[in-house]
């Protein structure tokens, strides 16, 4: 296990006096199974009004509003929270059982398109490909794997919103861009599929006590019978090393903020994320 403390700091400033600023903020992690929140918090400067609740997919929500005006907003989300690696899955799912209606009806959220994940033709084959005679666990593994072969990672070539098909196009994207098309290159397979968002501590093994320029990041699930966590991005299992913030179909389901203002004064957005190993 590992104890991580996140510092996940979003600044706006704004070229003009802005009147009104309403928003959603989902930067609060999860309590899981291999993850405990032991202390959280979220404050926004400056701030009239907020409420938190729990969104249709399970993530934690914290509604705010600023009715006064003001030239920059600042929403800071501190945690600690202690993290693992997730055992292997004890007896994974056949492709029948993928195929039973039962599974179909429960998880069908997650085995239909968005127009972000909808895969092209391309890599449909190439996840048939790497699928061939193999489990729907080690299945999915190699479509990842191979999928992260032919994309490179590049950052600023794409925005949160492409849609899988640009990326792939393009060979190029980030860590949104691998998550998105592995989880429509699983769908295509049957294979029920969610997205991921949270932080990523970049150090392997890391010096406790050392801060870090840590990363907000995006990963996958698959479901065999259990949900299984994997990083296409680092060709890795997602585990000690990642905070689970939120789950959905794809980006557009767990933004960390999402909102509108009321003001001529255009927009600048810093983000910093400080990653601490505790223990």
């Amino acid at each position: 296990m590992s104890r991580l403390r996140v510092t996940h700091t979003s600044t706006f400033r704004y070229s003009g006096p802005v009147q009104a600023s309403y928003n959603e903020a989902r930067m609060t992690p999860v309590t899981q199974a291999g993850q405990t929140v032991l202390d959280s918090r979220l404050t926004v400067t400056p701030q009239t009004w907020s409420h938190d609740y729990r969104d249709y997919w399970g993530t934690a929500v914290t509604a705010f509003e600023v009715l006064a005006p003001h030239d920059s907003l600042v929403i800071t989300a501190e945690h600690l929270v202690e993290v693992g690696d997730r055992p292997p899955v004890r007896t994974p799912a056949t492709w029948e059982t993928l195929r039973s209606s039962d599974v179909r009806d429960r998880l069908a959220e997650f085995l239909s398109d968005t127009p972000t994940t909808e895969a092209p033709d391309e890599v449909v084959a190439l996840a048939t490909a790497a699928a061939d005679d193999l489990d729907p666990d080690a299945a999915a593994l190699a479509v990842c794997l191979a999928l992260r072969d032919q994309v490179d990672y590049i950052p600023g070539v794409t925005s949160v919103h492409t849609p899988a098909s640009e990326a792939w196009a393009a060979r190029a994207g980030v860590c949104q861009d691998l998550a998105h098309l592995a989880v429509g290159a699983l769908r295509s397979l049957g294979i029920p599929a969610r997205y991921v968002s949270g932080y990523l501590h970049p150090v392997s093994g890391g010096d406790i006590g050392e801060t870090v320029s840590g990363e907000s990041h995006a990963w996958v699930e698959w479901w065999v019978g259990e949900w299984v966590p994997f990083d296409p991005t680092n060709r890795i299992s997602a585990g000690s090393h990642h905070v689970v913030l939120a789950r959905g179909r794809c980006y557009d389901d767990v933004p960390p903020l999402r909102g509108i203002y009321a003001g001529r004064g255009t927009q600048e957005l810093e983000v910093t994320v400080q990653i601490t190993r505790e223990g």
